[in-house]
């Protein structure tokens, strides 16, 4: 976003993204998300008075549903946002309708539950629930799976009324047959989780690289969690970060960058500030809505070289300073990055000498030698004459 009102949101085209561990090392391919599902209904257009539908489940239950029942869909909520309580009287019709259907005695096969994240904080935090709501759909005890190479939890991200979630728990169980749940009570002391859908990692990141085209104006290039159908729980974020490289203008070619490696005493010192540069909220902080952001001063740099009495437009570069500080907010934490381009500019000129130059300073050189070798000589010279006469003077 810039100071011009100009804002560019889901930046996918230019920027990639990887899944990383704890050592910052990647943990499969290319991650891409898909097309963002935009949530036209939040909830049932009527409010009716309804009656609750769904289990409420618990850190002492949560294990045994989610193995008894072949499906286990879950409503991961908090009761101040405003999105759970638009979720809410859909969600209890839903999950009603689904246990007329498919008892969950006679049958079995599906069953809808929720779980309240400012009660159950631990349970919420074990299965890395960020946002509110958050549906998940745990299959024979794990709600994870695999997509090119990455894992990821399943989840629902479809229409929030009642007649679209019933649909789609009717796809859940489609595929189902009536005996998986007698299956799954049979083997339902045996709770381990299939190891093929091995937990995702318990600290996580996100590798982020590409480019970004921006206004020559005032901005800003923030990194953060946004929805326009989710409530984000501070507590869960960390923006912990490092820098690899943050620089600005176009890349370097081969030649150019000869050049600048050339010319590096004189400019590239402040090419990238923010390079190798960890930025890390502290163990203490992490509950504590940490932000933090950088400002940088930008400064225009062009070095220009006289060859074959043409100009030659050589480099073009960006130069910046950088500040940056941490800051604790009430709002959901991000990565800001703040710049600001300077009306002044620096110009680096490399101008060749003649020939005629050289020769000229040579002869100088020359010259000033032979003048100094006759003062030197003049001096010597007259100091042994004086000696002499002193020695004669003794004498008479």
């Amino acid at each position: 976003m810039s100071v011009m009102c100009w804002e560019q949101l889901n930046i996918t085209k230019t920027v990639r993204k990887f899944s990383i561990d704890r050592n910052l090392v990647p943990t499969g391919s290319e991650f891409h998300s898909g097309p963002i599902p935009i949530i036209n209904k939040h909830g049932d257009d009527v409010e009716e008075d309804h009656v609750d539908g769904s289990v409420p489940l618990s850190s002492r239950n949560f294990d045994s549903y989610s193995h008894q029942y072949p499906v286990l869909v879950i409503n991961f909520y908090a009761p101040w946002c405003y999105w759970s309580n638009r979720l809410k009287p859909s969600w209890e019709k839903a999950a009603k309708i689904m246990r007329e259907r498919y008892d969950p005695e006679m049958d079995g096969r599906i069953l809808l539950g929720k779980v309240d994240c400012t009660e159950e904080v631990d349970l919420c935090r074990r299965h890395h629930i960020q946002g509110y709501p958050s549906i998940r759909v745990f299959r024979k005890g794990s709600d994870i799976k695999e997509n090119q190479g990455h894992h990821d939890h399943e989840s629902y991200y479809g229409e929030r009324d009642t007649e679209s979630l019933v649909a789609a728990m009717e796809t859940y169980v489609a595929n189902i047959p009536k005996e998986a749940h007698v299956l799954a009570l049979e083997d339902k002391s045996n709770k381990t989780v299939d190891p093929a859908k091995r937990p995702a990692p318990l600290t996580s990141g996100c590798r982020i690289e590409g480019f970004v085209r921006v206004k020559r104006v005032p901005g800003s290039v923030v990194i953060s969690a946004r929805s326009g159908s989710h409530s984000f729980d501070p507590s869960q974020i960390n923006v912990s970060h490092y820098v690899t490289q943050f620089s600005f203008g176009k890349k370097l070619s081969s030649t150019m960058l000869y050049e600048f490696k050339r010319l590096t005493p004189y400019v590239g010192v402040h090419h990238d500030r923010l390079a190798g540069q960890f930025y890390n909220v502290k163990h203490g902080d992490v509950d504590a809505n940490v932000t933090i952001e950088h400002y940088l001063q930008v400064v225009k740099t062009e070095l220009v070289t006289l060859r074959s009495l043409k100009e030659l437009k050589l480099l073009e570069e960006y130069e910046y300073t950088a500040h940056s500080n941490l800051v604790r907010s009430f709002y959901v934490p991000v990565v800001k990055f703040h710049f600001q381009p300077s009306p002044m500019q620096v110009l680096v000129t490399e101008v060749p000498r003649s020939f005629s130059h050289f020769i000229t300073n040579v002869c100088a050189i020359i010259g000033g030698v032979f003048t100094v070798a006759g003062i030197l000589d003049s001096i010597l010279h007259n100091t042994l004459r004086l000696v002499k006469k002193v020695e004669l003077g003794k004498n008479i």
